[in-house]
């Protein structure tokens, strides 16, 4: 993955989420404007269940299911919790880029960002409200998440999912299985993969919050021979403290053209996170239309 300059013109996000990204300088907006845009995004990423953005009891606001949820200066509160907002932290609507920066060797300017944010992410994990993305997915608790799963077949493994998310599976499978017959490195990553772990209900290493795939809204691709290469940046700090150190060149990425199968379909992908995940994969569309991907919604 190639495009735009090198890292150290890149701001490092540092929201202490399950991967902050890398995120141009200038990229985000004024907080004045944020709560608007982001349930702006949310509105038009879920229709079916989620409301039209209104500006109501002084801050931007969506029905969810028919619940009203308040932007809260990013922490997505139901009203009976507005006045608790100090208690949780902001939810992660970052800067998606649609490149990763060239590498370039972290700086110790840069190095001892990394090293803060992994401290404080270990010594005061991150706590978000639940409420939000618990009412959208239907899942207040394992019974009712399981509820809503259905068993599918991608790219000839079996994986358990909301069933929301199968049509924009089905679309990305479809979109990869089609440009594999004229790309080899594609036909080699989707021969190494091993199994396709999805729903799991369980908190994000290392933080209070919900993982996507307590939503089964997650996929992680584990591949047959890792080529001793690095996936998790939390596996690999387990060898390596300093996990930010190693290069785009010995992390096991995905073939470019399988990265973006996925984004064009609402999905993003954990190697643009700081906290890299490189065989994750969530549906985050309000991500993407946040940072003007052109991507289909329902």
């Amino acid at each position: 993955m190639g495009g735009g300059a090198g890292l150290s013109l890149f701001l490092i996000v540092l929201f202490l989420c399950p991967g902050a990204v890398f995120a141009q300088a200038g990229g985000l907006p004024a907080q004045a404007d944020r709560g608007e845009q982001v349930m702006k995004a949310l509105s038009t990423a879920y229709p079916e269940w989620i409301g039209e953005a209104v500006y109501r009891r002084g801050d931007w606001a969506v029905t969810v299911r028919g619940e009203w949820f308040y932007y809260s200066q990013g922490r997505l509160l139901p009203e009976e919790l507005r006045s608790r907002a100090a208690e949780y932290d902001p939810q992660p609507f970052y800067n998606y880029l649609p490149e990763l920066p060239p590498w370039k060797e972290p700086g110790p300017e840069e190095a001892e960002r990394f090293a803060s944010a992994a401290l404080r992410r270990r010594e005061n994990p991150p706590k978000r409200s639940l409420h939000f993305y618990d009412a959208l997915w239907a899942a207040h608790d394992r019974d009712e998440s399981y509820s809503r799963l259905k068993t599918t077949l991608f790219l000839g493994k079996s994986v358990l999912v909301h069933y929301a998310i199968l049509e924009e599976l089905a679309l990305v499978e479809g979109r990869i299985l089609r440009e594999a017959e004229t790309d080899r490195e594609l036909r080699q990553w989707i021969g190494n993969i091993s199994s396709i772990s999805a729903w799991n209900w369980r908190t994000i290493a290392q933080t209070q919050s919900r993982s996507y795939h307590a939503y089964g809204a997650a996929l992680d691709l584990l591949p047959a021979n890792y080529r001793n290469a690095q996936t998790y940046w939390l596996w690999t700090a387990e060898h390596t403290p300093q996990w930010w150190t190693v290069p785009y060149s010995k992390r096991l990425h995905p073939p470019d053209k399988a990265v973006k199968a996925f984004e064009a379909y609402g999905f993003i992908w954990g190697g643009k996170w700081m906290f890299f995940d490189t065989m994750h994969f969530e549906y985050r569309p309000e991500i993407l239309i946040l940072s003007k991907f052109p991507i289909r919604t329902w």
